[in-house]
């Protein structure tokens, strides 16, 4: 993928062919050694291909990939008065508070 990425950033640099020494340097500047063999087989499936089309013929086939699933279920309407509605939001409401003073007693936070 990092080959990749500095043979494309290279494309838009306007080198339309970018060489392995070419694509080293760029890994290099930041401080990635390339990989030799991936390296030649990456310049050798993109040897006298256009970039443009590379990425618009990407994009076509991406968009037939299913990507995620069906979203989350709609809130069921409450179907008793409206007093019990304001008793239910406030359960839930208690657990979460539980939930957070439990992560307090183990000592340790996320960022600590």
């Amino acid at each position: 993928m990092k080959h990749l990425a500095a043979y494309l950033l290279l494309g838009l640099g306007g080198n339309t062919s970018p060489s392995a020494s070419d694509i080293k340097e760029v890994l290099g500047s930041v401080g990635i050694d390339a990989d030799e063999e991936r390296l030649d087989k990456l310049i050798s499936e993109l040897k006298g291909k256009d970039l443009q089309e590379l990425i618009a013929e990407g994009s076509t086939k991406l968009s037939s990939v299913p990507s995620g699933g069906s979203g989350g279920g709609a809130a069921a309407a409450p179907t008793t008065g409206g007093a019990a509605a304001p008793a239910e939001e406030e359960k839930p409401e208690e657990k979460e508070e539980e939930k957070e003073e439990s992560d307090e007693d183990m000592g340790f936070g996320l960022f600590d």
